[in-house]
């Protein structure tokens, strides 16, 4: 079949998924065009001369008129064209806003038939969604989507508690790569990232309020505290120089290391011991989910679809959003028992394996796909 992708082509979860699936539907045989301002970076990693992957930028002119170029409308009009020059038979916007909205506009517009395929990722409902500038917008362009899929349960029921309470929205997990995100001897990257004998803390995010970087570096000063260890944080955002000045106040800023934007996290990860994720709120947590196929055990707090994805005790461990003392408490008496961890170390990968490896869902939206075509 042939369909468009419309994400983000940043770093976030969102424009990751979208990435990722049209990878995988492509080496399936499927025409796949992505659409956005500029190639998502996991696109230029990974799929640059892929015979069934095309990329189209959306352009927006920059007119005197406009004192903020409508991008929304920029991106219908050029699905219109990718659908009516390309036989594109759906558009599959990751994210509501402006990619839901968009597509259905695309759709009333190209007046063929073709289909919109809406999957939520979170913020798009619960943070952007509520958002009175935009609530009507997001409403809109869920109600008006001919089908929607959402990346936890938890998602699917705070979408329609917020936005739609007769929606039907079908779950369709996040993934990962397991072959690629693995566990793997990296003596030289560990060697290159921290002392011998000290354990290794990862936090990866866009460093924005939601994700508690602040937390992060409290509860590793914690644990530092128990046990020779470092920090790397990777990513880039706003609040990541507020966690900088906090490590210098808490003295552990030697021990702290910003690795900045990173497009190898499959070779990083792997390095690690642990994996920090303290967010207020996460409907998926998929940076956790790529810790665990690695073999590293994720320490988050219990919120959104998190709980979904990691078993408490088993495959990570779970505590109370906020609960910084808990969480640093049991990393520390993980970190402190070498068969504890190796234990947790395996069942991570296991879980990641049995129950998100890419297949399983990428065989899911498939199926989701000819049930729009058929309908």
């Amino acid at each position: 079949m042939k369909l468009a992708i419309a994400c983000y082509p940043t770093y976030g979860g969102s424009g990751v998924i979208a990435t990722e699936l049209g990878l995988a539907l492509a080496s399936r045989g499927h025409e796949v065009h992505f659409l956005s301002y500029q190639p998502p970076y996991r696109l230029s990693a990974f799929g640059e001369g892929h015979p069934n992957i095309y990329f189209h930028e959306v352009q927006v002119t920059a007119y005197p008129l406009f004192r903020y170029p409508p991008y929304d409308l920029a991106l219908a009009s050029r699905m219109v064209d990718v659908v009516h020059h390309h036989g594109v038979e759906i558009l599959h916007a990751h994210y509501a806003v402006p990619h839901a909205v968009s597509a259905v506009l695309a759709r009333e517009m190209a007046e063929n038939g073709v289909k919109v395929l809406t999957t939520l990722h979170g913020t798009d409902v619960t943070l952007i969604g509520q958002d009175k500038s935009y609530l009507p917008a997001t409403r809109y362009g869920i109600r008006r989507s001919d089908a929607l899929t959402a990346v936890s349960h938890h998602l699917a029921e705070e979408t329609r508690r917020l936005i739609c309470d007769d929606c039907e929205i079908d779950v369709v997990y996040n993934f990962v790569d397991t072959e690629r995100y693995r566990p793997a001897r990296c003596q030289e990257t560990r060697d290159a990232l921290c002392r011998p004998g000290e354990k290794v803390l990862l936090h990866i995010s866009n460093f924005r309020p939601v994700k508690r970087a602040d937390q992060v570096v409290r509860i590793f000063a914690r644990v530092a505290e128990a046990m020779p260890a470092r920090l790397m944080l990777v990513g880039e955002g706003p609040d990541l120089a507020r966690a900088e000045s906090l490590a210098e106040e808490l003295g552990v800023a030697d021990r702290v290391v910003a690795l900045g934007q990173r497009g190898e996290i499959e070779r990083i990860l792997p390095a690690a011991d642990a994996f920090i994720l303290p967010s207020e709120s996460e409907s998926f947590g998929l940076a956790a989910l790529e810790a665990m196929s690695c073999g590293v055990p994720p320490v988050v707090s219990a919120v959104g679809g998190l709980p979904e994805v990691i078993e408490d005790g088993v495959s990570g461990l779970l505590a109370p959003l906020g609960d910084e003392e808990a969480l640093a408490d049991r990393l520390v008496a993980l970190l402190s028992d070498d068969a504890a961890h190796e234990t947790m170390r395996a069942e991570a990968r296991r879980r990641a394996v049995e129950e998100f490896g890419q297949d399983r869902w990428i065989t899911a939206y498939e199926k989701a796909y000819e049930r729009l075509l058929k309908a």
